[in-house]
């Protein structure tokens, strides 16, 4: 990237250290100023979960960094706080249980003054595996035939709190976190 502004964001994010596990590249010289300090209440880094005990590490890493962000810019209480936390588990979760490889979790503070006249903390979640089609097609797929995609799996784990598990009380992580998005004012994209 040639824009400054571009390149710290980058770096801040931890997008070329994590890049470099994917694409051989040469890495750009950081921007003079911009770089995110220790003491920043601004964002998780994009960070890798691969077993549960990353899970345990980030909700732990954002407890101390995004808690400061939750209450002092959206002014979340300490029980909605936890809400956040618990959500935030839920996703990462998933790709543990589910998606059969590794994945990525980063979060960012914005704020929208010209949109929204609010701040907004976006979660951005993916993962590498075999998709929520191929996690409920064992399971689901019979059920719908030909209609069986993506939207549908992914409307099956939304709205319908299915899993591919058949053990009772799975599959309501994803629906309780849409709720708690809904409450919240939020989306999921």
């Amino acid at each position: 990237p040639e824009s400054p502004d571009v390149l710290s964001y980058l770096y801040r994010m931890n997008f070329f250290e994590i890049a470099r596990t994917f694409f051989l590249f040469e890495t750009p010289a950081p921007p003079k100023a911009g770089l995110r300090g220790a003491a920043s209440d601004v964002l998780l880094e994009i960070t890798p979960i691969a077993q549960a005990r990353d899970i345990h590490t980030i909700v732990g890493r954002v407890r101390e960094r995004a808690g400061a962000i939750l209450a002092k810019h959206l002014h979340y209480d300490d029980r909605r706080r936890d809400q956040f936390l618990v959500a935030l588990s839920e996703v990462c979760q998933n790709i543990v249980e589910h998606s059969e490889d590794r994945g990525y979790v980063a979060i960012q503070r914005y704020f929208y003054k010209e949109r929204l006249g609010k701040n907004v903390v976006k979660i951005a979640v993916t993962d590498l595996g075999i998709g929520v089609r191929a996690s409920l097609g064992q399971r689901l797929a019979g059920r719908f035939g030909a209609t069986w995609s993506d939207a549908t799996a992914i409307r099956q784990a939304l709205f319908h709190a299915q899993s591919r598990f058949d053990d009772i009380g799975r599959g309501h992580g994803l629906r309780a976190v849409r709720d708690l998005t809904q409450q919240w004012g939020g989306r999921l994209v």
